[in-house]
């Protein structure tokens, strides 16, 4: 019987880390709180108790909608191009990909996706930023679309494109992390005979590429907030961002957060694969 896996359809991605940004959303604005701050005695705890004080629980969900549109473009690009060019190459094989092919289509799906989504991107982080500031200083967008809308009024369209270089790079990583990782890790799994296609194989292969990703991402997504909040000059470029992030050391600077986000990072991962999976046995391609 031939290991070659089955052609799924494209589309599927986006709908799949909408579902999962519903329950992991929470975590991702605390994140960006902790990254922001200018002080690293702040806790998770304290942080969302702080943002239920002053904004109530749904302050939690700020930004939610650019989050759910953030979703639906950069997810949806890397899945869908991890997917189409994995078929490509599956055309004259009976078997699944190598490690190593997997790497170079992640790596080329999480940078194009990094470039499509980063306009989402940015005013996620910008709505999810606004719940810390005074209110005489936010932005107060209403949602997604009319953030985008105002960046482009207010600030000019190459605005959306802010520290691109840095959400592709870093896209670049997460892909590797997520998609790639588990492809391989849930691909040994089944070959050992003791895992099935199932969820608890689908949630175990998540779990460890969820935890990769966090790991290897990190730095990039620090650095990403920082530029993407910056004033117009504030910083010369990403290694400027970065010595300015790193000065009371690495740690406490790049890897500032990193606890949430394991948090957040590992149950999306999860969340999204499972859903993703379902979705792909609720909807197969006729041809399978």
């Amino acid at each position: 019987m031939s290991n070659k896996p089955k052609r799924q359809r494209w589309y599927l991605g986006g709908p799949a880390g909408a579902g999962a940004v519903m329950f992991t959303h929470p975590l991702d604005l605390l994140k960006v709180h902790l990254q922001q701050a200018k002080t690293t005695n702040r806790g998770l705890i304290s942080t969302a108790l702080k943002v239920i004080k002053n904004d109530g629980f749904l302050g939690l969900y700020g930004g939610i909608s650019a989050s759910i549109l953030r979703q639906l473009t950069y997810n949806t690009t890397r899945f869908a191009l991890y997917e189409r060019l994995s078929a490509k190459l599956l055309e004259n094989r009976n078997d699944a990909l190598p490690f190593y092919q997997k790497l170079a289509i992640g790596c080329v799906s999480g940078f194009v996706a990094g470039v499509v989504g980063n306009p989402a991107d940015m005013v996620l982080t910008r709505m999810q930023n606004d719940v810390r500031l005074p209110k005489d200083m936010r932005r107060n967008y209403k949602h997604g679309f009319d953030g985008i809308y105002r960046v482009v009024v207010e600030e000019r369209f190459h605005t959306l494109f802010a520290g691109v270089t840095m959400t592709a790079t870093r896209g670049l990583f997460m892909t590797l992390g997520q998609v790639a990782t588990y492809d391989q890790t849930k691909q040994i799994l089944i070959m050992t005979g003791y895992f099935k296609d199932n969820v608890p194989t689908h949630v175990l292969g998540s779990f460890f590429a969820g935890t990769i990703a966090t790991s290897i991402t990190q730095p990039f997504d620090v650095i990403k907030t920082r530029m993407m909040n910056a004033k117009p000059g504030e910083y010369q470029g990403i290694y400027h961002c970065a010595k300015d992030i790193s000065k009371d050391g690495i740690f406490k600077g790049l890897y500032r957060g990193f606890v949430p986000r394991w948090i957040r990072l590992g149950p999306h991962t999860i969340l999204t694969w499972v859903f993703l999976e379902q979705l792909r046995k609720a909807f197969p391609l006729k041809n399978d």
